[in-house]
């Protein structure tokens, strides 16, 4: 499948891009013949997860409207959590408990098989976090999240050694053991993941809003004990003055879905009309293979899911899409 942009001038775009074509990087990761199909505006914010196991296997997990959804198998959507202290990023852990970035209650909690809440993280030596925003679980259990503030910077504690604001990205090792890996080297980190092997950790650097601000996706060196090698960084990607990248997953093979952009302009802050809203499917070096356009804004996250893990949902503007893919996600 080649890339399908719904506007004028696709082929300088394609150019100036660098899109690959199916017959310079291989087949093409979507199944063949799909587009994106539209669940409904069912208030699918952020956050979507599929659960594997326990009560509710088989269904997909999203945020939005200050609660949990579960969408089933079926297509049916109901409640799982009302009061989700603002929840943003889910992820399960190796043992099927949803861990939630809240981001109004500044914590990231892990809810347990019989439905109790632990605080996993509430604070940096003593300081509350600014609003935890998404997060990714290495193969040893450690949580990986980033920290950022939207909107408002009243009331921002985390500062750095020099006494500079922090909007940061920490480990988590046990319930209030935690670390901070990353601090000023990104402006304002939002989506993470960890690749397979544990091998990097790849993080959205999302500052729009700010005419200037970084719109990029890096990548750094994860070492054996799960700290970064901060002059490892490399650039990925860079929407320059488009509108940044959000919530990313990664396949099988390597490659990274990666939800971002606009579909019309927002001065001053983006005014981009090239790179519009969708999943930027890139590989492991930061070519792009393949772009997924949405016609909702904004366009927040992915996951993969299904019996064989072959389709991505997508959540944009309230409204949950899917797509078939040919390579299984991780």
């Amino acid at each position: 499948m080649k890339c399908n942009f719904p506007w004028p001038a696709r082929g300088w775009l394609a150019m100036v891009l660098g899109f690959a074509t199916a017959a310079a990087d291989g087949a093409s990761p979507i199944a063949r013949g799909a587009k994106p199909a539209d669940l409904g505006n069912i208030g699918a914010g952020e956050g979507p997860v599929w659960q594997t196991s326990g009560p509710g296997s088989g269904s997909l997990l999203f945020t939005g409207g200050g609660r949990i959804t579960r969408r089933d198998a079926t297509g049916a959507v109901s409640t799982f959590r009302e009061d989700s202290g603002g929840a943003n990023g889910l992820a399960f852990d190796s043992q099927g408990r949803l861990v939630v970035c809240e981001s109004s209650r500044h914590r990231v909690t892990r809810t347990e098989s019989d439905g109790r809440v632990t605080v996993l993280a509430s604070n940096y030596q003593g300081s509350p976090f600014n609003s935890p925003n998404d997060l990714a679980i290495d193969s040893k259990g450690r949580v990986y999240f980033t920290d950022p503030r939207y909107g408002s910077r009243a009331g921002m504690a985390l500062r750095d050694e020099k006494g500079e604001l922090v909007e940061g990205v920490y480990r988590i090792d046990a319930p209030g053991v935690v670390t901070r890996v990353i601090g000023r080297e990104l402006e304002r980190p939002n989506g993470i993941t960890v690749s397979p092997g544990d091998q990097y950790l790849y993080v959205a650097d999302n500052n729009n809003n700010q005419v200037g601000g970084a719109r990029k996706l890096w990548r750094f060196d994860l070492r054996s004990d799960g700290s970064v090698d901060l002059a490892s960084r490399k650039l990925i990607f860079d929407w320059k003055d488009a509108r940044g990248p959000d919530g990313l997953k990664l396949d099988q093979v390597g490659r990274l879905y990666v939800a971002a952009g606009l579909n019309k302009p927002n001065p001053p802050y983006e005014t981009a009309e090239a790179l519009r809203a969708g999943v930027y499917i890139l590989s492991p070096q930061g070519r792009v293979l393949e772009f997924l356009p949405i016609p909702d804004d904004e366009v927040t996250n992915c996951a993969f899911g299904g019996p064989d893990f072959k389709t991505l949902f997508i959540t944009a503007g309230g409204h949950l899409w899917s797509v078939r893919v040919d390579t299984p996600g991780r």
